[in-house]
């Protein structure tokens, strides 16, 4: 495996145990799903920012867009 697809699927397995766990989170009742949708806005305004001082911004870019298309699936917040 090339360290690329490692670091690939290191992330899409974060990102997929992170949707678990909100999901988890909010049909537990232990957070609500403003909470969630909260925090996920979080990182979004969090990658917005580093963004623009970033030598790098594309790759928060991306993430913005990951996030924002987990907002409007409602993925991680059922």
């Amino acid at each position: 495996m090339t360290e690329h697809a490692r670091v690939d699927a290191d992330g899409t397995a974060a990102l997929g145990i992170c949707e678990s766990l909100l999901i988890a989170l909010t049909e537990a009742k232990v957070i609500a799903e403003e909470e969630a949708r909260d925090l996920l806005t979080d990182v979004i305004t969090a990658h917005e920012e580093a963004a623009s001082a970033s030598t790098m911004p594309d790759k928060h870019h991306a993430v913005v867009a990951i996030v924002q298309r987990i907002l409007a699936a409602k993925n991680g917040v059922r």
